[in-house]
């Protein structure tokens, strides 16, 4: 009884990972969970004042379905300021998270027939997305010997007349690399000509830790015109359960189309959310998002050290967000079998690189305490060894 394309759809494994962590946990287990994308840190006080002040004001009223004025203004002040970005209100939308901006820019544009160009590894949802959507995927495989980053030509040997949109993510989950100006100016190039979109999702932006972050519509005016910019608070500011994400984009007929398909499912986000973000976004929480990026360097770096003493596993430094992407492959070839059997036999939760795409890795969290951490490690070198024995 039920559609063809909801059937197309796989259940998130980092999600299914996570919960099952979280069940076996409940049941008295010592789970220590390195699986779920999500920062440890509670939401700074300064949004959650500004939400409070919110609800008791009476902000609780049905808004217009892009978001208030108030709000789209500061995420164009934000786009400005951080990024050389100039976006008016109206060339703005906030969204239920990062994943309902994508879904609602996918399925306005993407239909049967159409291919979406995605590197992998890539975010697990970019490509039930786009197959719910009846567009087809189009991978080009990636590895930590090229820095997890696809390069021009291999962008424009997957280009094809059917190619609608290229997907980008930088800094990357769940690799944490991070495209240079150079490197994007480059990708660029190669798209000059066409009328594909490129979808940008830039969440991890402030969890910068190598170099300077560039945003992909800001590395040419014709990249401007052709990107869609997509962005939130999960990760800069802990508000993972708040649900905010926004897109932004120089052709307004696309951010309408948006809207409209909105406006016929969710209407606006929450408002309470609206009122908190403005917070997020006008520097108010600079300091909060300094002490969470410094703690997340000091953690990638123990992480990253740690990992690459275990004989049979090695992983490349990531540049931001807050993942390792491990390498198993003199060890495994089988990254769910391995994942599965180091939950069952150590309690420690990671999730399989087959679920980004990419065979022959796992992906790691740091978003957690130097001492979560280093008991993890300890634990995942112990079961490496007994597998090698």
């Amino acid at each position: 009884m039920l559609t063809d394309r909801v059937n197309t759809l796989s259940e998130s494994i980092t999600i299914a990972i996570t919960t099952l962590a979280q069940e076996l946990k409940a049941q008295g287990k010592d789970i220590l969970s390195f699986s779920a994308g999500e920062p440890d840190f509670n939401t700074p006080k300064v949004i959650n004042d500004a939400a409070i002040a919110a609800i008791n004001e009476g902000f609780t009223k049905y808004t217009a379905v892009d978001g208030i004025i108030e709000l789209r203004q500061a995420i164009a002040n934000k786009l400005k300021r951080d990024n050389d970005l100039t976006y008016a209100p109206n060339q703005i939308i906030t969204n239920n998270g990062a994943k309902h901006s994508l879904f609602n820019l996918i399925s306005a544009t993407i239909q049967k027939g159409d291919e979406v160009i995605i590197p992998a590894p890539y975010w697990v949802t970019y490509p039930e997305l786009v197959l719910y959507c009846g567009g087809s995927v189009v991978e080009i495989q990636t590895s930590d010997e090229t820095a997890f980053k696809i390069t021009p030509e291999q962008l424009k040997s997957a280009i094809t007349p059917k190619t609608r949109m290229l997907i980008l993510t930088t800094p990357s989950n769940p690799t944490g690399s991070i495209y240079s100006k150079d490197e994007l100016i480059a990708l660029g190039k190669v798209l000059e000509g066409s009328d594909i979109i490129v979808a940008s999702d830039e969440m991890y932006e402030k969890l910068t830790f190598e170099g300077t972050f560039t945003s992909c519509a800001a590395v040419s005016e014709d990249m401007f015109k052709r990107t869609v910019t997509i962005n939130g608070l999960s990760k800069s500011v802990a508000m993972t359960g708040w649900r905010f994400g926004y897109m932004a984009a120089h052709n307004t007929e696309l951010i309408k189309a948006t809207k409209k398909l909105q406006s016929q499912s969710t209407s606006n986000i929450n408002t309470i959310t609206q009122k908190a973000a403005i917070a997020g976004l006008d520097g108010s929480a600079d300091a909060d998002i300094e002490m969470m990026r410094l703690e997340f360097i000091k953690r990638r770096d123990e992480a990253h050290t740690l990992i690459n003493k275990i004989d049979g596993l090695s992983v490349v430094k990531p540049d931001g967000a807050f993942y390792l992407f491990v390498n198993i492959k003199d060890v495994s070839s089988d990254s769910l079998g391995f994942s599965k059997e180091l939950l069952d036999k150590k309690l420690v939760a990671v999730v399989p690189g087959v679920a980004f795409g990419s065979e022959g890795y796992f992906r790691m969290s740091f978003a957690t305490d130097i001492e979560t951490i280093r008991t993890g490690i300890a634990r995942i070198a112990e079961f490496v060894k007994e597998l090698k024995a």
